[in-house]
């Protein structure tokens, strides 16, 4: 009789069915369907997109790390699920699965100036490019912040990291190197032994634009400098003396100008330079924003760019050919920087064995409205040309004279 009781129903109770899954198939073994109300509040798991797509949740796991071994129709049949129900992988799920995130991290100083933000849109554009989500942390030129974020960020929540203009290598590049986290660092021009760097020809650039200025007619050529921490800034005043040595031009300590590769910096140096007994009659800016900075106090000065004084920049930001007149420039491909930086840290990402590389990717000078030949020059180019208008007038009016008496 006992047993009779435990096996016979309780009245008015109803047999419960097998677990159910949103899809009516029963849910995988040892997984019990969620409730309704479960369902609908909850964000959609691997098992619901498992038992959708009628496969397992092991095919799901394939299919969202892009494993091999997997049907077409499966997986596009596990896609469409995913898309119906809303699903989004979980990163950290994603690590823990596949070993990766899929992600990449990229830091830089700020994000307000032009040759950040056209860097990272070469980043950006090559990360979509290659399937790599993108995480941006800005260290506001801070070391302990661009040390603390390449710390968090390089333990599980990216595949690697991409750094502009880094200022505290030394607190982290060691660590990263010894436990071989991929990552490349963006227009860097110091030594780096065993790290990966993607750099503009900084020192040709250079020498292009003072050049540039030498074959003009300029003699008294000023240069202000970047930012004193950066290897492109000194590898600009290299390129600077190379070519005024190679136009036979003496080294002037008195016309070289600190600068941090700013406005404000670069019209204060600007002024400081024009109160000289002799004066520059032409300067070459360490960027385009030092080099707006120069064009600002030559109008304060009263003075006419190119006519009075020639300005040269260096990077070519978009702003570069707005202002009036044009600048000059030397062209840095900063989205190209970008885009290179991506596929490299691409390839170390597949394989940490990869060797080290330094890529220098070649810069141009773009000749604009903001030079010319300086002013005793242009004067005299002024006057000739005026002397020559004057007798081809009186060539002319002579000519004419001559027809006149001859038909009389």
């Amino acid at each position: 009789m006992e047993g009779d009781r435990r096996s016979a129903p309780t009245e008015g109770r109803r047999d419960r069915a097998a677990p159910v899954a949103r899809s009516g198939r029963a849910a995988p073994a040892g997984r019990p369907a969620r409730t309704a109300r479960a369902a609908r509040t909850a964000r959609p798991t691997i098992f619901d997109v498992a038992a959708l797509a009628g496969v397992s949740y092991s095919t799901v796991s394939r299919v969202i790390n892009d494993q091999p071994h997997v049907h077409e129709d499966t997986r596009q049949r596990v896609r469409v699920a995913m898309a119906h129900l809303g699903y989004t992988a979980h990163v950290s799920a994603r690590a823990l699965a596949s070993g990766r995130t899929g992600a990449i991290g990229l830091l830089a100083l700020e994000l307000e100036s032009s040759f950040f933000t056209a860097i990272i849109r070469g980043v950006d554009e090559q990360a979509a490019h290659v399937g790599f989500d993108l995480l941006l942390c800005t260290t506001h030129d801070r070391r302990e912040k661009e040390a603390q974020y390449v710390a968090r960020l390089s333990h599980g929540m990216v595949d690697g990291l991409l750094i502009i203009l880094p200022r505290a290598m030394p607190d982290y590049v060691g660590r990263l190197r010894s436990e071989r986290f991929p990552f490349v660092i963006i227009d860097h021009d110091e030594d780096a032994p065993g790290c990966d760097v993607i750099a503009a020809d900084n020192r040709g650039g250079a020498r292009q634009a003072v050049a540039h200025l030498a074959e003009l007619g300029h003699r008294r050529i000023a240069i202000i400098t970047g930012d004193p921490v950066a290897g492109s800034s000194h590898q600009r005043v290299l390129g600077y003396r190379d070519a005024l040595a190679a136009a036979g031009l003496p080294f002037d300590e008195t016309l070289v100008a600190q600068g941090d590769f700013l406005e404000p910096r670069a019209h204060l140096a600007t002024l400081q330079l024009m109160r000289q007994a002799a004066p520059p009659t032409a300067i070459f800016a360490s960027s385009d924003l030092a080099a707006f900075g120069v064009m600002r106090a030559a109008r304060e000065l009263g003075m006419r760019v190119p006519d009075d004084l020639s300005v040269v920049g260096f990077d070519d930001i978009p702003e570069a050919s707005y202002v009036g007149p044009p600048l000059t420039t030397v062209i840095q491909p900063l989205r190209e920087m970008g885009r290179a930086g991506v596929r490299r840290l691409a390839e170390l990402v597949r394989d940490q064995t990869e060797p080290a590389m330094r890529m220098i990717l070649h810069t141009t000078l773009m000749v604009r409205g903001t030079t010319a030949p300086p002013p005793e020059r242009l004067a005299t180019r002024r006057r000739g040309t005026g002397i020559a208008a004057a007798g081809a007038s009186v060539a002319a009016a002579v000519a004419a004279a001559s027809r006149s008496r001859s038909r009389d």
